[in-house]
């Protein structure tokens, strides 16, 4: 039996906590600067960690509002940042859901139904997903510039193409999903299949209860993803108007003036939608990402 003294025991809870305290100071380091940013006067990103006289200017404008200075100066907001957020959120909620949507199924098929050359094609989804979509940027912009001719919504500047690209990148999210499935007793299915249950009845009354877990958690990876996504919304969309929050920051620091307190204020709001929506699955994530990475 290992008899631990108190008073060792005590130094090594300050330790840990100490370790603990540094390490997460370190990782919300870059958020404090930002968020000090967003609260001084003018667009400088060097100054004191406490702004030495503190505004909302640059918040105010990121909402839309104009913003009177203390010299009686009307700002106006120099971009749409609601609406590129409201964009942003809109595209990334639609192309999760078919992301979800597609691979939950697709996931089903290859872990309970009998498919000739199924282990030939879940190695060819996992190579696919080896290689990013952003080295495939010239033949995305190629195929939608030339769909476009055809019909204006699938072509550049449309939010719809770049929710189709997005989706695109599903292949990883059947491989987590199967993972989930295959860690279910196939007991179940004999069981619903005695019962009468047709295939369909299987997935959408037993196996979709079940998945919900891991079905947050792909739900959250893929909204992340598309949400912060640059590279792909960069070349598809054009007009400002059309703009995500991640392109559309970037106007803030042109080749002419580079407003950093208004980056910062539209940067933090960036975070908002990615805050909430995990917020609401928080409580599946922990069972889903563990459960999910039993079999695969």
């Amino acid at each position: 039996m290992i008899v631990e003294r108190p008073r060792d025991l005590l130094i090594k809870k300050i330790f840990a906590h100490g370790f603990l305290l540094i390490f997460l100071g370190l990782i919300l380091f870059p958020f404090v600067v930002v968020l000090s940013i967003s609260f001084r006067e003018g667009n400088f990103a060097v100054g004191n960690i406490i702004p030495d006289n503190p505004t909302l200017e640059h918040w105010v404008l990121a909402f839309g509002f104009d913003f009177t200075r203390a010299d009686g100066t009307v700002v106006e907001p120099p971009y749409p940042v609601l609406r590129w957020m409201w964009n942003s959120i809109k595209i990334g909620l639609i192309a999760s859901a078919g992301v979800l949507a597609v691979a939950t199924i697709s996931a089903y098929a290859f872990s309970r139904i009998r498919i000739r050359g199924k282990g030939a094609m879940l190695d060819g989804l996992f190579l696919i997903q080896m290689f990013p979509t952003t080295l495939a940027l010239v033949a995305i912009y190629a195929i939608f510039d030339t769909l476009g001719e055809v019909s204006p919504v699938l072509g550049l500047d449309s939010h719809l193409a770049l929710i189709l690209i997005y989706m695109a990148g599903v292949t990883l999210h059947i491989w987590t999903i199967k993972g989930y499935f295959d860690s279910i007793d196939t007991a179940l299915d004999k069981a619903a299949a005695i019962d009468g249950a047709t295939p369909w009845q299987t997935f959408r009354f037993i196996f979709l209860p079940l998945a919900v877990p891991i079905m947050s958690v792909v739900f959250v990876l893929a909204f992340i993803g598309f949400i912060n996504d640059y590279p792909i919304a960069s070349v598809l969309i054009r007009s400002e108007d059309q703009m995500t929050l991640a392109v559309g920051s970037r106007l803030y620091l042109n080749e002419f003036e580079y407003l950093w307190g208004d980056f910062a204020a539209a940067a933090i709001l960036s975070g908002l939608p990615i805050t909430v929506v995990f917020l609401i699955a928080q409580r599946y994530l922990v069972s889903g990402l563990s459960e999910g990475a039993v079999k695969g």
